[in-house]
């Protein structure tokens, strides 16, 4: 597997991997993130997404990975800069993500941030607009945009990524005409896929909670199927980040194990109490 290319999970705290990633009981002073950092080489932040994080929260995560040197986060954009756009922001909003961001960018554990849009943003000049302005907040970070709309598949819409010196999100998810298929899209200097699963039945569905959508195990093929795509991005990128988030019970953790065995073409470090949820972990446990 090639040195700059890195391979994890979107979070690492879900009530559903106690037992199931995570030993239960516990044993005395565990800690999931450190235990988590000893299997997978990333970790997506979630929680930055939602609010910007106190600055020592990021300290308190550099010190927990420490035992994997080649340990990198990426970390999400707080939602307000991508799914509240009904007003301008302020730079006290800008600020309180930096002051937040900043120990893990001092750190040099901070691979990317990953600037996150719904499907509801296609590639209009507005929308452009309102990005350009996004990434001139914060570009001293490398940034990554995850789009979900096909019309950000445009050579105009792709060339304006690259003007902007950002780089692109590729993704796997269900798809129809208006979403994007499985790419490997380079842009900037960062490489990014992330899998969130295929389960039609429940991505269009606004009934189901957020945890249902991502209920999904990849197959062997399937996984298989993105290793050109995977390669190739580590090719032409500086680093390259894989992510799977289909977190339900452990699957992402799952499924990133296989990528990481078939990637390197050596079996894994596997939690023990994995591979009786997922027998197909047997073939590339240590």
């Amino acid at each position: 597997m090639p040195q700059k290319l890195f391979v994890g999970t979107a979070g690492w705290s879900y009530p559903d991997w106690e037992g199931t990633v995570y030993p239960q009981p516990k044993p005395p002073r565990f800690d999931p993130l450190s235990f988590l950092a000893g299997y997978v080489d990333c970790i997506e932040i979630n929680t930055t997404f939602y609010r910007p994080a106190p600055p020592s929260y990021a300290e308190s995560w550099t010190k927990r990975v420490s035992r994997n040197p080649r340990f990198r986060f990426t970390a999400k954009l707080w939602r307000r800069f991508t799914h509240e756009r009904e007003a301008p922001w302020d730079q006290s909003e800008v600020q309180a993500v930096k002051t937040g961001m900043a120990p893990l960018h001092a750190s040099g554990k901070l691979g990317c941030v990953l600037v996150q849009f719904p499907w509801a943003f296609p590639s209009t000049s507005e929308n452009r607009e309102w990005l350009k302005k996004v990434v001139s907040e914060f570009r001293e970070y490398p940034l990554v945009i995850e789009v979900r709309h096909v019309s950000w598949l445009s050579d105009e819409s792709l060339d304006s990524l690259r003007d902007l010196g950002v780089s692109f999100c590729n993704i796997d998810q269900p798809y129809t005409r208006s979403s994007i298929k499985p790419t490997s899209h380079v842009t900037g200097p960062v490489g990014y896929v992330r899998f969130h699963g295929r389960n039609y039945s429940a991505w269009f569905d606004k009934k189901v909670g957020r945890d249902l959508r991502y209920d999904y195990l990849y197959s062997e093929d399937e996984l298989r199927s993105w290793l050109p795509r995977i390669l190739t991005l580590a090719d032409s990128a500086e680093q390259t980040f894989v992510i799977t988030n289909n977190h339900v019970q452990g699957k992402g953790l799952a499924n990133a194990l296989q990528l990481k065995a078939m990637l390197t073409g050596e079996k894994q470090p596997v939690p023990k109490d994995l591979p009786s949820l997922y027998p197909e972990l047997a073939a590339i446990a240590q």
